[in-house]
């Protein structure tokens, strides 16, 4: 009989949870192309029309408080769809959230914003930006907890997790992941991020991230800057520093690699036509060291310019690129230019709860 008592109030509640919960179910399509003229140090230029990205993403809720996250991802070198990510989402505030599955861990503001919210066209081509081991695309098989908080001016964004080893760097021992992040202005909410806001938020965000295993260790620390400009515009500063000790980088040959890079963008107030252009500088700095006695340690210095349209934020952009990468041992100097074309969309449904 003591049984009694709950099941009565789980019949009485249910009418009532049927009533306000309303799940939803979303769906959307993204791509990036680009023409791209490449020249490398004593090779032939090559011209060339990528298929950079083409993703499929699902999302919905199974409760109020259960979301499951499905994506899928172009992957050009196999000429295949792969699994980009598959999330079982647990949230019950903005402040408790679980997530299991496939996603992108805790780690610097590049690999949580992706290539379709980054300010810049070529991105991770620098030797700085998401040298975190991963499966694909920046992500890996794991577990993590994130939330929101609020500590006097100040909001906080903290994740802690541990990720899959094996599949990521084939090595059998966890990855440990944790990130905090400060927001001195307007709040970043949610997990993902973005690399500019296209003037809708007013953003000072400073964060540092590390993934460690087996002593092994990958840090970075970022910072965001954008401040809107009167008439619809905005102008942005990104930067970050990173040290691979051991852990991911963007040569498997080098145990070690560090550097820097300053990004600064000015999104043109006055419309032109439906949208606006926005200026973009990037320079950054890698040093290459603890190579194989056959394996010298060297240095990339990358400058990038991007000219772009906003039609429609990141649901619609033309941008055209210059990147400069020059080397003082190992590699050939590289340059390389082109325009490239981002869409997305998305639609989200209302469904009859069960």
């Amino acid at each position: 009989m003591q049984f009694w008592p709950l099941l009565l109030l789980v019949w009485a509640i249910s009418p009532i949870y049927a009533q306000t919960f309303q799940p939803t179910f979303s769906v959307g399509a993204g791509i990036q192309t680009s023409y791209d003229h490449s020249n490398s140090d004593g090779s032939q230029p090559v011209d060339q029309f990528p298929l950079d990205h083409a993703r499929l993403y699902f999302s919905g809720d199974v409760t109020d408080h259960v979301s499951a996250m499905f994506n899928t991802d172009y992957q050009s070198s196999t000429n295949t769809m792969e699994i980009l990510d598959a999330v079982g989402e647990f949230h019950g505030s903005p402040k408790a959230n679980l997530w299991f599955g496939r996603f992108l861990p805790p780690s610097d503001r590049a690999n949580l914003y992706g290539p379709f919210y980054s300010n810049e066209w070529d991105v991770y081509s620098d030797g700085i930006q998401d040298g975190y081991p991963f499966v694909f695309q920046g992500r890996d098989n794991g577990a993590a907890y994130w939330g929101d908080f609020k500590a006097g001016p100040a909001k906080i964004k903290a994740s802690v997790g541990a990720f899959e080893g094996t599949s990521a760097d084939g090595k059998n021992s966890l990855i440990w992941a944790s990130r905090v992040q400060i927001d001195l202005w307007d709040p970043e909410n949610g997990y993902y991020l973005n690399g500019t806001y296209y003037g809708d938020k007013n953003l000072l965000a400073i964060a540092g991230a590390t993934q460690v295993q087996s002593g092994k260790t990958a840090t970075t620390g970022d910072l965001l800057m954008e401040r809107k400009v009167r008439g619809g515009g905005a102008f942005t500063i990104e930067s970050e520093y990173s040290r691979y000790n051991d852990l991911g980088g963007y040569n498997a040959n080098y145990a070690k690699s560090e550097g820097a890079y300053g990004l600064a963008s000015f999104l043109i107030p006055k419309h032109a036509g439906k949208g606006n252009f926005e200026l973009l500088g990037k320079y950054a700095i890698a040093e290459y060291t603890a190579g194989s006695s056959s394996s010298p340690s060297y240095r990339q210095n990358t400058a990038e310019a991007n000219f772009s349209y906003i039609l429609k934020q990141f649901d619609a952009r033309i941008m055209s690129f210059y990147r400069d990468a020059s080397y003082n041992a190992v590699t050939p100097n590289n340059w390389q230019a082109g325009v490239g074309l981002q869409l997305q969309l998305s639609k989200t449904f209302s469904l009859i709860a069960k």
